[in-house]
């Protein structure tokens, strides 16, 4: 079977296809599953706060344990991962409908989130190995607009078949989990074996001198599951929005980051890390704060539009870290990191959904907080980041493949 190497320009617009057709199937699944669960756990199974928290939890833990990644990589390679952990994102999806009840939910989502995690921690390790530095910036952006492209489909999708009246949670889950399979399936008979040009370490790699990208992407971890456990949920508990409202804004979301994604990749590529991460964590400042306040849906709405676009800009932590990673370090860190990414990811719904029981406000306040907090971690991001410059407090130095 054929190598695909980064040298070869042929190769890497074959890489990107790849990509951008797994990160499609994943957020069909995982778009599809989301859109319809704070609609089905509240009418069909009727979850409050807590219960709303305790999910979100139980989805994260799969993503606390991303580092076994690691280990499983040294038995089958990353692109095999990746294709099984899209088809246990399909069945994960499939069997949520099945049972409405609290364990029944708590079962499927474990399944589901582990498919998507060991994804997306696979799957930022290729992207790394597998783009040129140069263009990996504007390149994620393509990737990550078939991915809202998939959104768009899921969303459209459900909004027109609760419209018509399909109000059967349990087909819809089961159709949209089915999907991600099959889907997956045709893309491992498709795509030939990529690999990247360095070969990666296997077990856990930690290194001092990647401390910010770590503090970084556990700051990002919090904040985003905060809103991802919350925010929707605020909508439809507190303003009443029904699956077809959450299908339309979900869709409005996806279909501007369709056209914004490769946009604000070319951005990153422009502007630089550092200035995108600190313009990322001032918006999600004033967004975290308008959740807190407003009483009105339509800005809440805005509000959700507004996080969902700037989320994109995630990406610069990750070309950060492939301009400060030893090459050989992309695979093991990836999963590393997404461990990291997700220790306070883990903790935060339950405990926040407790405080939400007393005031949802208190949460978004938190929120804000945490976003202020990255924002001036963001301060110690070099403007032209690299070996031996991974902060702006680093001395400096050759670059070193190990310490």
């Amino acid at each position: 079977m054929t190598d695909h190497r980064l040298a070869d320009p042929r190769a890497v617009h074959s890489a990107v296809q790849f990509l951008m057709t797994l990160h499609f199937i994943n957020w069909l699944g995982f778009a599809g599953w989301n859109a319809l669960l704070h609609n089905y756990t509240i009418q069909a199974v009727g979850f409050g706060w807590f219960e709303a928290g305790l999910t979100q939890t139980v989805r994260e833990i799969p993503g606390f344990l991303a580092f076994t990644v690691a280990f499983w990589l040294m038995i089958m390679r990353e692109q095999v991962l990746a294709y099984i952990a899209l088809v246990l994102l399909g069945l994960g999806v499939a069997l949520t409908g099945t049972n409405p009840t609290l364990m029944g939910v708590l079962m499927a989502t474990f399944i589901m989130s582990v498919g998507f995690h060991y994804f997306e921690t696979t799957n930022t390790s290729l992207q790394l190995q597998l783009l040129p530095k140069a263009q990996a910036p504007s390149l994620i952006g393509r990737i990550i607009s078939a991915g809202a492209a998939a959104q768009f489909i899921a969303y459209g999708s459900l909004a027109i078949v609760w419209w018509f009246g399909w109000h059967n949670f349990t087909a819809l889950y089961a159709i949209l989990g089915l999907s991600c399979a099959v889907l997956t399936v045709c893309a491992m008979f498709h795509f030939k074996r990529f690999e990247g040009p360095v070969r990666q370490r296997a077990g856990l790699v930690v290194r001092k001198r990647y401390g910010l990208y770590y503090a970084l992407t556990f700051m990002s971890g919090a904040r985003r599951q905060l809103f991802m456990a919350f925010g929707g949920f605020l909508l439809v508990k507190k303003f009443g929005y029904s699956v077809a409202d959450m299908a339309m804004l979900m869709l409005v979301t996806s279909s501007l980051n369709t056209f914004f994604a490769p946009r604000l990749g070319r951005l990153v590529q422009k502007w630089g890390e550092r200035n995108t991460i600190m313009l990322e964590n001032s918006v999600l400042i004033c967004v975290f704060i308008g959740y807190a306040m407003t009483n009105s849906a339509h800005v809440a709405a805005g509000l959700f539009i507004i996080d969902g676009i700037f989320f994109t800009l995630i990406l610069a932590q990750k070309t950060y870290f492939q301009k400060i990673g030893d090459p050989g370090d992309m695979a093991a860190t990836a999963s590393v990191a997404f461990t990291i990414n997700h220790i306070a990811a883990v903790a935060i719904p339950v405990s926040f959904g407790l405080l939400g029981a007393i005031d949802y406000s208190i949460i978004f306040w938190l929120g804000a907080c945490i976003a202020f907090t990255s924002l001036m971690l963001s301060l110690l991001v070099p403007l032209d980041p690299a070996p031996g410059r991974e902060t702006v407090l680093a001395r400096p130095r050759a670059a070193q493949p190990a310490e």
